[in-house]
């Protein structure tokens, strides 16, 4: 700074005022900006936080130095509220929490009421049930791999996203009646069967999703402007990812490749070959990958399924009017689109459930951001944000 006066200001920080044309900086003795700490708030409503999730920033400069989530905003007492009503009604609860998962999350509940009431559940209920848990994962993840790099400036994916998406939702629609919450499994089966021509019409969306896949992911994966924001940010180490219990695309992207379909098989899972795709590096680009590659197993499982559905009943015969919850408790993990959801289910012999605890993926991921962000930048806090696959609904239950 030319013709500027360097005065000495605080002995102990050994700083210097450079003042000069104006303006005055303070100067590190080595040469560097001095900066102090500020606590920044992002949300609850902020577009970058995907929802009413608050998190409460210290920055040093432009590094975040401390990151806490803090979240409730959402939170409906799904699991208190579910004692008070029978298993048929509980569901309407379940496939709300992640509204972009409603099939999972029915299923896995269903599940456990079978279970823990020791219904039997026919061959076809059961192929046709793991046929649309992996169209409903699709479109969770195509909502994710569209919307993420919208989070970066690139607003084309989503369009591509949701092509494929309206195409899947109407496929799932002419079964279920519903676009969004389905309410489609029951306890013992299906709500209705398959209609007329619903194989030949999966058959076609299958091989119309597969080709556009490819360009959808030729469009993203290989794009400079993805790898730049993306590669060696927010990177999750293998072992803070298990500490933290995260699961899903965020877990196998650091390379754990932990999944209950594999794991303890349920429904026709044990019965279907497919790969579960897993990172080397754990960082942002690696999730968004896994969550590519996820959608192309969901592929090789829908051909399966649709090759072996059986005919038969798709709803247990001799099933009771009321159903009843023995006594005692079964606990059920099931893989959801966002990773591992689980059901501990208490009976007592009545109708109602006596507990019910919901393990649900988005918080365990949410909770590792305090261990991810410290050292990043605030615009990496973006990218890493949209990279940590959650619904808020999911988080709060």
């Amino acid at each position: 700074m030319d013709g500027g006066e360097r005065v000495a200001f605080g002995r102990e920080t050994e700083a210097w005022m450079v003042r000069g044309g104006g303006i005055d900086i303070a100067v590190e003795s080595e040469g560097g900006l001095r900066t102090e700490e500020m606590t920044l708030n992002i949300g609850p409503q902020h577009p970058s936080t995907h929802g009413v999730l608050r998190i409460v920033l210290e920055l040093d400069g432009e590094v975040i130095a401390r990151a806490e989530p803090v979240i409730g905003y959402m939170h409906r007492a799904a699991e208190k509220l579910a004692e008070h009503r029978d298993p048929r009604q509980v569901l309407v609860l379940m496939n709300r929490h992640d509204w972009l998962s409603a099939f999972n999350n029915e299923l896995g509940w269903v599940i456990a009421v079978e279970r823990l009431a020791g219904i039997e559940v026919p061959d076809r209920a059961q192929w046709i049930r793991t046929m649309m848990a992996e169209w409903n994962r699709i479109l969770n993840h195509l909502m994710f791999t569209g919307s993420f790099p919208l989070e970066l400036g690139a607003m084309t994916p989503m369009f591509y996203a949701f092509r494929e998406r309206e195409m899947i939702q109407g496929l799932m629609e002419a079964a279920t009646g519903a676009r969004m919450h389905h309410s489609y499994a029951r306890v013992g089966g299906l709500k209705d069967d398959l209609p007329r021509g619903f194989l030949e019409r999966s058959a076609e969306v299958l091989g119309w999703v597969r080709r556009k896949l490819r360009d959808f992911e030729n469009l993203i994966m290989g794009n400079e402007i993805i790898h730049a924001r993306t590669k060696n940010v927010g990177v999750l180490p293998p072992q803070v990812a298990t500490a933290y219990g995260c699961s899903g695309p965020v877990l196998q992207a650091s390379g754990v490749p932990m999944d209950p379909r594999k794991d303890e098989p349920y429904e026709k899972y044990g019965e279907v070959e497919f790969e579960v795709p897993i990172g080397k590096t754990g960082d942002c680009y690696d999730r968004l990958w896994v969550l590519v590659q996820r959608m192309w197993e969901s592929c090789k499982i829908i051909e399966q399924c649709m090759d072996r559905i059986p005919p038969g009943s798709y709803i247990a015969e001799k099933l009771p009017k009321n159903i009843k919850l023995p006594e005692g408790e079964v606990y059920v993990r099931t893989e959801n689109p966002l990773g591992l959801m689980g059901y501990y289910l208490v009976g007592d012999g009545r109708k109602f459930p006596y507990r019910l605890r919901m393990r649900t993926a988005s918080f365990n991921n949410v909770s590792v951001l305090p261990a991810m962000l410290p050292g990043n930048l605030l615009p990496d806090l973006i990218a890493i944000l949209g990279s940590v696959f959650f619904v808020v609904g999911d988080v709060d239950k």
